[in-house]
């Protein structure tokens, strides 16, 4: 006897959508009721600041309360284009009405078509997406420890430098030199190795037959905006083809135009093996990529690595529409001009009121050491006063804004600064 089945014909998009016209709008949480839900349902891991933000566009934020910000901390070096940029917000609107997941098993066009974009923007390398920095660095470390497998040299340890950030997972963990990021999370994966940034002879001293890669920034983010030397870059590379070892650049915060070129090694000549990308990829959206040669490509053949939901539709819809502003609004040139005069007047600054004892960086990735321990209260005082950055420590100011600011949100910038000292 045969199964009967009756056909069912396709729900209309129309009758798809839920009815709202009845429902009534939610009125938005204070501050008060999420800090009460968070610390009843939350893990208590993060340190937060007592704002909670609702909208925001350009270089601007606003909070529940209607309060304006100036926003130079982008998301830390997320937002590249600026908050709710409506090229980026259309292509994502277009493709969650379109189609949001298949998986890797399927050509999935727009992470086809944000490959294509990096490897041109990167000299022909291959890509691979995953979801963050700490996972591309993560797929860097495997990609280096296979293709040398693969050569057979059976090396596998990393070299990396003191102070730097490579993500919390136990590979990226492990690369990261800050022994305050690894209290408690003990024993780390064995082959990791780190030397002082910019002292080409201690890291010449360590490199061994069982060196595999050298991961470095080209400037380091989370200690507080430490420039690598590009003297010191181009003597890493040679000594990396010396001995047979890849260079691997973090250019997950110091990347995609922030420096006023599109990665930040470009301003030392030098060319590395990989390069990991994240943070202002997607202006927001979270996406990560690791860009290789052709030929250390090779180490990573099916099944030796993935992620579910690396390279998805949503995302590098996100990533290409962020490309393609970052060169359309010239945003990259937009980030050297600004980022030169913000660091003007913070020397300029500094040198009025004797608070800054140097200034660090490259475009719209800066930093001002001050001379004395009061980072965290001038934060305070400028989040109070509607202007956003973070603290480094107690001692370092970290300024990591939109790359579309102007030079009236500078002067406002440094106008904040000044109220803040003064009230502190």
């Amino acid at each position: 006897m045969s199964l009967q089945i009756e056909e069912i014909p396709p729900r209309s998009l129309e009758n798809q959508r839920p009815k709202t016209q009845d429902q009534k709008p939610v009125a938005p949480a204070t501050l008060e009721e999420l800090q009460a839900i968070d610390a009843r349902c939350g893990i208590q891991n993060y340190g937060r600041l007592p704002v909670a933000f609702k909208r925001g566009s350009g270089a601007r934020l606003w909070d529940e309360s209607g309060k304006e910000y100036l926003d130079f901390l982008g998301g830390i070096a997320v937002v590249t284009l600026g908050h709710s940029h409506p090229k980026v917000a259309a292509a994502i609107t277009h493709q969650a009405n379109t189609l949001l997941h298949t998986s890797n098993m399927f050509y999935i066009e727009p992470q086809v078509k944000l490959a294509e974009k990096l490897s041109e923007l990167s000299g022909g390398k291959r890509a691979f997406f995953c979801n963050s920095g700490t996972e591309a660095n993560e797929a860097a470390i495997k990609i280096a420890r296979k293709w040398q497998h693969n050569k057979g040299t059976g090396r596998f340890e990393i070299i990396s430098a003191l102070d730097g950030f490579h993500g919390r997972t136990y590979g990226g963990l492990s690369a990261t030199g800050q022994p305050k990021y690894h209290e408690g999370f003990g024993p780390m994966p064995e082959g990791f190795y780190y030397v002082p940034l910019n002292d080409i002879e201690a890291l010449s001293s360590v490199i061994n037959e069982q060196t595999a890669a050298i991961i470095l920034e080209p400037i380091q983010g989370e200690s507080g905006i430490r420039p690598a030397d590009d003297e010191y870059l181009r003597a890493v590379r040679e000594l990396c083809d010396e001995h047979g070892v890849l260079l691997i650049f973090d250019e997950v915060q110091c990347g995609i135009g922030r420096t006023g070129k599109f990665f930040a090694h470009e301003w030392s000549g030098v060319t590395p093996d990989v390069i990991t990308l994240a943070k202002g990829l997607g202006n927001g959206v979270p996406i990560g990529a690791l860009l290789a040669t052709d030929e250390v490509a090779t180490a990573l053949s099916p099944g030796t690595h993935g992620c579910t939901f690396g390279g998805n539709f949503l995302s590098c819809a996100a990533g290409l529409a962020t490309l393609e502003v970052l060169e359309e609004e010239e945003l990259m040139q937009n980030a050297l001009v600004q980022g030169e005069y913000f660091a003007r007047c913070l020397r300029e600054w500094g040198s009025e009121n004797g608070l800054i004892a140097e200034v660090r960086g490259r475009g719209l990735m800066l930093s001002a050491q001050l001379s004395q321990p009061v980072a965290k209260d001038i934060m305070k005082a400028s989040l109070e006063n509607g202007f956003v950055f973070n603290a480094v420590g107690d001692d370092v100011l970290r300024f990591l804004p939109p790359l579309c600011i102007t030079q009236n949100d500078v002067d406002e910038a440094i106008d904040k600064l000044e109220q803040a000292r003064t009230a502190v």
